[in-house]
This record gives structure tokens, C-alpha cells and sequence, in this order.
């Protein structure tokens, strides 16, 4: 018995000091992720289903997007980052376009020089 409580004692001694040291912080993780205010978590997740969905797309694409991001924000979809070519570009916000649950798409890609 006297063994069991000196070694409890010594994990939740253990246990407090990792934690004072990671500096783990329960308001920290609420700031980190919460929803972004006036939204709800559902439409947070809505948002990153919908960009996830609209990345599956490009890459199940003949064409190869590797330097587009994809970017959701109820219903608008916003494509940035860079195409080889203005057919590309243009095939992406076709591509984006068609996925379910897209109200808008906001074409920001490049074209390369």
C-alpha cells in the first residue's frame, strides 16, 4: 500500500511538472480553435469539407493543379496560387465549379511567365 501511494504521488508529481512546463493551457487550445466569430463550428467544417472536396476534384482532373490552393468560405470557393497556362487556369474554376455545394468560385490563379 505504501508503495502504490509514493508511486502515485510521484506520476502526479510528474504529471504537474510536464504540464507547467509545456505550458498547457485549456483557454489556449479554446482561442486556437474555436470558430471564427459570428460562425458556427458546423460551417467551419462545412467550409473545410468543401475545400477539401474541391481539391479532390482538381487532382482526380486530367490536368494537374500542384501550385493552386483551394480556400472556402460559405460556398465561395477561392482558387490562388499558380497554372502553367489561361486554359488551366480557367479548366480549374470549371473544375471547381461543378463540385456540389459551390455557390461562387473566385478564380485567383497566376498564370506562370
Amino acid at each position: 500500500m505504501k508503495t502504490t501511494f509514493k508511486s502515485l504521488f510521484l506520476t502526479s508529481l510528474v504529471a504537474a511538472a510536464v504540464a507547467g512546463v509545456t505550458g498547457c493551457d485549456r483557454n489556449d487550445y479554446a482561442r486556437n480553435n474555436s470558430p471564427e466569430p459570428g460562425r458556427t463550428a458546423g460551417e467551419e467544417l462545412d467550409d473545410k469539407t468543401l475545400s477539401s472536396n474541391v481539391r479532390s476534384a482538381l487532382d482526380a482532373d486530367s490536368v494537374k493543379y500542384p501550385d493552386v490552393k483551394v480556400s472556402a468560405y460559405k460556398g465561395t470557393v477561392q482558387l490562388s496560387g499558380f497554372a502553367d497556362t489561361g486554359e488551366h487556369k480557367s479548366r480549374a474554376a470549371d473544375v471547381a465549379g461543378k463540385v456540389a455545394n459551390v455557390k461562387k468560385v473566385e478564380n485567383n490563379i497566376t498564370v506562370k511567365p
